[in-house]
């Protein structure tokens, strides 16, 4: 084949030909066979190979497709592989970018169907002329299954009601006896019946626990089942209306010219009366399509029934959480039969939820050159860089904050575990989902103004709402309250150190995040690992998470110690990998949780540890028998043309959308901020320099304030001035830091987190700088927290009183 034959389309999908891959700087482009199916994307050196060896492959689902140039273009999923590809011929690199993107679609759409598909109920959509028979089929199997569980209930019922008696009668028994021979006999009766009552007690949990499982999976499909019949009559009786309306006019328009017939005098009506007939039956007609309910989580462990481990130790099931979730499902079964209801009054129904938008306008397609800003500035505090808009995306670091709230279902799951362990797993899991945003997220965020607060108020729509506030300048320090009517709190205090090394840039948080349940009490607490961007010099700029965390229950006193392995050329492990284990107050492993913090976790309940071999430094390992694994946490997709939205998830890019009756100082107001997400990114620099500026003077006015209430006069102006002279250098760009952050994903970057203990005036002279501020957050305060034994800025209340009034006035003018 030559190099210029464009490839053709085959069979089952299949799409074939030869590109040119880049290999090295040694030996450039090399020509490769290519081969796409079912979404992967392979490679071979020659056509003879594809029968043996496989030289690559790449998953579309999940990979980016870019093109460069006329015939260049890239594959990319996300930095463990990227493929360079070079066409022969700007249409022959058309028709493979053409091909990649079909096959990229269907991919996801196999994966979003394979993902919404129920475990115990077939996912086959039904067609035209037995859909109808398909639900049928469908609701019966479904019933017959809940019919055998309802059985496998009863008998437990009998054989817990049978041995129950037999364990009473030995128990009257041996307190009748006397001590002697009979005695070591009935001991054992009572043994063996106490040991038969505990196994079916424990089948009896495990019945009880695969009925509710049932009962909720297809609850939730039939709920959405019946939402999507009642969405399609809605749409059909604003369709029969128009309709009407349309020979209404007709009917007029033609009476004009002709006479009709008796029968014809009203059209409408007939058409109404007719269709609205068929419209009844439409519910059930075969073209309507079935949509299966999105599988969440599991909200508890399922455990084998294994009579090994039923007779080694009876608690292993009953220690687990007994969580049934019946709250949700009470609510479930209302809404159904309130929406199978017809008669049921639809004044009654809440309010719809707002729609929030999906897209912001594109990022303009700027070339910019960081390493140009950096070049000088290597070893420096990052806070002392000047950085424009330009390597900035149009969110503050408050609402980067906010931002951890997107898996807040992880924190509603926890709040209603019965188990503390348990409860654990699900914070622990939330700690690494903070992180999911943060892959490509490589612009860095607005650095707030001192004063700054930022609402995320989701109580209608998810049952939670967060308040962040800047509640100091130096060290610069964000403090985040958020609150949840599922009987949970979340609270944090974020501060961010961070330097630039030349070819990479480190950040590391400090501070801690605390997190607190109402009916267990038990309080959580946190802190994030270090945040690497690598590719400052040369290349594709990407983000790395490692360190180590501990989430420590305050109460109980158990502990989930989470690892973030580092990325390694050389390391067989997958990338992003990160893995913990859940140990009670004693030491002793419970749950062990293993996965990537940009796609999944998953965690599995411990059955047996023992010490296995030595590692490769030294230490013995030790070796855990687990149960089958569940996944308790997934990350979202992103959103239809995310690369050209920053990489912003759903939830963020809803979180710089206008929106009325929020504070004056809230981020969404802010002018600069805005000006860059519609584009205007010169306008945006102009505004952020007023900005800075204005914070400068209100901060030199608090400190003259703050230096004359504590001195005489003399001094005062004295020590005023050589403050004022040490501004220069300090001042100079306070509003600016790296270039983004995961976690700086999801705080931003920041300043240094300490002082300068003094500085060189204006003549040499070394004038004392600890800049006195006087200053005080308007809606948090700072507080020792005695059960942590920390120190941080808690929410003291007013935010949403002041909202419900509309009364802002104790707020600063800060923009």
């Amino acid at each position: 084949m030559s190099e210029s034959k464009p490839p053709t389309p085959t069979p089952a999908d299949t799409y074939k030909g030869w590109l040119f891959k880049w290999t090295n700087y040694i030996k450039g482009y090399q020509r490769r066979w290519f081969v796409l199916s079912n979404g992967l994307l392979s490679y071979y050196r020659t056509q003879a190979e594809m029968g043996h060896t496989c030289r690559g492959t790449i998953n579309l689902a999940t990979a980016n497709i870019a093109v460069e140039d006329s015939c260049n273009f890239v594959i990319s999923n996300g930095g463990a592989q990227t493929y360079h590809l070079k066409a022969s011929s700007e249409i022959e690199r058309q028709r493979w970018i053409t091909a990649l993107e079909l096959a990229k679609a269907k991919a996801i759409n196999m994966q979003a169907e394979s993902d919404e598909s129920g475990d115990d109920c077939p996912a086959v959509p039904p067609t035209s002329g037995q859909g109808g028979g398909f639900r049928n089929s469908e609701i019966q199997s479904t019933l017959r299954t809940l019919n055998s569980k309802v059985e496998d209930l009863a008998t437990c019922n009998d054989l817990i009601v049978k041995h129950g008696s037999a364990l009473q009668r030995s128990l009257s028994e041996l307190e009748g006896i006397h001590v002697g021979a009979d005695m070591a006999e009935k001991t054992r009766q009572v043994t063996e019946r106490a040991t038969l009552f505990r196994i079916t007690s424990n089948a009896m949990i495990n019945a009880c626990r695969d009925f509710l499982s049932l009962a909720q999976t297809h609850s939730k499909r039939w709920q959405k089942a019946l939402q999507t019949e009642r969405e399609q009559r809605v749409r059909l009786e604003e369709t029969l209306e128009q309709l009407a309306k349309q020979h209404n006019h007709l009917e007029r328009a033609f009476r004009g010219a002709t006479v009709l017939p008796p029968s014809f005098s009203n059209p409408a009506l007939a058409i109404k009366g007719g269709v609205s007939g068929k419209g009844d039956a439409s519910d059930e007609d075969d073209d309507n399509e079935f949509f299966d309910a999105m599988e969440d989580p599991a909200e508890f462990i399922t455990v084998p029934a294994d009579p090994k481990y039923h007779r080694r130790s009876g608690s292993n099931v009953s220690g687990l959480s007994s969580e049934t979730g019946t709250d949700d499902q009470s609510v479930n079964f209302d809404e159904l039969s309130l929406a199978s209801n017809p008669e049921s009054p639809q004044p009654l129904e809440l309010e719809p939820v707002r729609q929030r938008r999906t897209r912001i306008p594109d990022k303009p397609n700027y070339y910019l050159n960081l390493w140009s800003i950096m070049k000088n500035c290597i070893g420096k505090e990052l806070s002392k860089i000047p950085m424009p808009v330009n390597f900035n995306e149009p969110l503050s670091m408050l609402q980067r904050l906010s931002e951890d709230l997107e898996y807040y279902e992880l924190l509603d799951k926890a709040a209603k575990c019965q188990s503390s362990l348990e409860q654990l797993c699900y914070v622990a899991a939330f700690t690494v989902s903070s992180y999911s945003t943060t892959v490509h997220r490589t612009g860095k965020p607005f650095n707030p103004l001192l004063g700054e607060t930022f609402e995320l108020d989701r109580l209608r729509d998810c049952g939670y709402r967060s308040l962040c506030e800047q509640v100091s300048h130096h060290p610069p320090a964000a403090a985040h309250h958020a609150i949840s009517e599922k009987g949970w709190a979340l609270r944090q205090e974020i501060t961010l150190a961070s330097k630039f090394r030349g070819k990479y840039l480190s950040i590391m948080p400090l501070g801690s995040i605390q997190c607190l349940f109402d009916k267990s009490k038990n309080h959580y607490s946190w802190k994030k690992v270090t945040t690497t961007v690598h590719n400052i010099i040369v290349g594709k700029l990407w983000i790395d998470q490692s360190g180590e965390i501990d989430v420590v229950n305050h109460r109980t006193g158990d502990r989930c110690h989470l690892k973030f392995a580092p990325y390694s050329y050389f390391s067989r492990d997958v990338p992003r990998k990160v893995t913990g284990v859940v140990t009670d107050k004693d030491g002793k492993a419970h749950y062990v949780l293993s996965g990537t913090w940009d796609e999944k976790m998953e965690f599995s309940r411990v059955m047996q540890s023992s010490k296995g071999e030595n590692g490769t430094e030294g230490k013995q390992r030790t070796v855990y028998q687990t149960l089958k694994a569940k996944e308790i946490w997934r990350k979202n997709p992103l959103p239809e043309g995310a690369e050209n939205m920053y990489y912003f998830s759903s939830l963020a890019l809803t979180l710089n959308e206008p929106e009325e009756g929020v504070a004056p100082t809230d981020s969404r107001r802010r002018p600069d901020q805005r000006l860059m997400e519609e584009g205007r990114w010169d306008e945006a620099n102009a505004e952020k320099q007023r900005l800075e500026e204005k914070q400068r003077t209100a901060r030199r006015e608090r400190e003259r304030e703050a230096v004359k209430s504590a001195s005489s006069p003399e001094e005062a102006d004295a020590q005023v001035t050589g403050t004022e002279a040490s501004e220069v250098s300090d001042e100079t760009n306070t509003e600016d830091s790296p270039p983004h952050t995961p976690v700086a994903s999801s705080y931003g970057p920041s300043h240094s987190p300490h002082l300068m203990e003094s500085k060189e005036g204006s003549y040499g002279v070394a004038v004392k700088s600890t800049h006195p501020d006087n200053y005080q957050a308007l809606w948090f305060e700072k507080t020792d927290d005695p059960v942590s034994g920390e120190t941080l800025h808690i929410y003291k209340g007013g935010y949403w009183e002041a909202k419900e009034k509309g009364s802002w006035d104790m707020c600063p003018s800060i923009f």
